[in-house]
């Protein structure tokens, strides 16, 4: 065999090969395999990020609790995804209600909601500052810990 007959043999062998790969894919997936084209519209991508604007009021908070206004358990209507939920040590989870002491622990600055608004919270009195316990947001007194109203499952 010369040598140009080998070197057309070996890439017809290889086009039937190449050939024979697209079809396995095409039978594969359903159908031709799309290939991206050279040249498309350019994408125009985000705008950029625009944080959700602060209400009316919500930095004037009521300066005197009326406790029975507030001294509710609701089950929250809307739940938000907003990330893991890291725990304070020897955590252990439990269904806090109005009225009891929640730990120091579990009401440090790192458990505050600062941006209550986003999820539907109502402005704190002074003196009490909305946390986060595992998927419920807790109205705390920031000096004694007693929960005021609890918003149960709002991260779930």
């Amino acid at each position: 065999m010369t040598a140009t007959l080998k070197i057309g043999l070996s890439a017809a062998v290889a086009l039937i090969c190449i050939g024979g790969m697209a079809s396995a894919q095409e039978r594969e997936h359903g159908g031709p395999v799309s290939r991206p084209a050279a040249h498309g519209e350019p994408h125009p991508g985000p705008r950029g990020y625009e944080r959700a604007s602060e209400p009316h009021g919500w930095n004037t908070r009521p300066k005197s609790v009326d406790r029975g206004a507030y001294q509710h358990n609701f089950q929250a209507a809307r739940v938000y995804r907003i990330g893991p939920y890291h725990h304070p040590g020897g955590w252990v989870a439990h269904r806090w209600a109005y009225g009891q002491i929640l730990p120091r622990a579990y009401w440090g600055p790192q458990y505050f909601i600062g941006d209550y608004w986003l999820f539907g919270l109502e402005v704190p009195p002074v003196g009490f500052e909305w946390v986060r316990d595992d998927d419920d947001a807790l109205l705390v007194n920031i000096q004694t810990g007693e929960i005021l109203q609890v918003e149960y499952g709002i991260f779930g």
